[in-house]
Formats: C-alpha cells, sequence, structure tokens
C-alpha cells in the first residue's frame, strides 16, 4: 500500500494505521470532531505525547493524530473508549429493541416446547413398528 492512512479502498473497519513515512508511528484518524476532541483530551490526561494534523478528503476533514508505537497498548484502549462513548445504539429506538426481544423470547419459548413435545411422542411410541397392510 502506498498511503495506509489515506488509502482508496478504506473499508472503515479501523481508524488507525502505521505511519507511511515513520514506521515507528501510529496514524489515528477521526472523521467526527468531538471524537477527535475527546481522543486528544483522553491522550492529555494520559501524559501521551502526540502529534496532530488535518486531511481534506472528499469534502471530509479529517483529525490525524500521529503517536510513537511505544504507547501502542494505551491508545488502543482510548481509542475503544472514545468509540464507545460515542457510539450511536445498533436500534435507535427502545420501543422497538423491547418489542425484538419480546417477539425473541416468544419465539425461542414456542420452539422449545415444540421441542419437548416432540421428544415426549417419539418417547411414546411402542418398539415394535405396527405393519403398514396389517388388517388387524
Amino acid at each position: 500500500m502506498d498511503n495506509p492512512v489515506d488509502h482508496p479502498i478504506d473499508l472503515g473497519l479501523v481508524n488507525y494505521a502505521r505511519h507511511p513515512e515513520n514506521k515507528e508511528y501510529v496514524v489515528y484518524r477521526f472523521a467526527d470532531e468531538h471524537r477527535a476532541n475527546s481522543f486528544e483530551e483522553a491522550l492529555k490526561e494520559k501524559d501521551i505525547p502526540f502529534e496532530t494534523d488535518t486531511h481534506e478528503k472528499k469534502q471530509v476533514t479529517y483529525y490525524l493524530y500521529g503517536i510513537h508505537k511505544n504507547h501502542y497498548k494505551v491508545t488502543e484502549k482510548l481509542n475503544y473508549k472514545v468509540e464507545a462513548q460515542h457510539r450511536k445504539p445498533f436500534i435507535p429506538y427502545a420501543g422497538f429493541r423491547w418489542f425484538l426481544l419480546i417477539a425473541s423470547g416468544i419465539v425461542m419459548t414456542i420452539a422449545i416446547l415444540g421441542y419437548c413435545k416432540a421428544q415426549d411422542k417419539l418417547s411414546s411410541h411402542n418398539e415394535t413398528p405396527a405393519s403398514v397392510n396389517s388388517t388387524e
């Protein structure tokens, strides 16, 4: 890859990559200013030295933070904490969340009851099979 920070095929799975020129640094990238500010505050609280820059790409401003790889483990945890603080719920409406939970519970209960009834039926049959052409 030429430049992993602004690679054209960016899937957005992680928001960090190795520095394109200095392999001793990791670059964290944020498209949201609030997340970038939270990350910067967390870095200052932990006294981690960093370099900052901005980058314009496709009408989006990216906030970049270059951090030495010695601090990678700590900054990775800080990055996850910042992402957790600013994430939105998977299902944003509480009523719909509760509806899905209750509906899933009902379906699971019916499935378990059906399984138990099938086991009762199977165990109640005789061991000797009946003949199909039996006239008795």
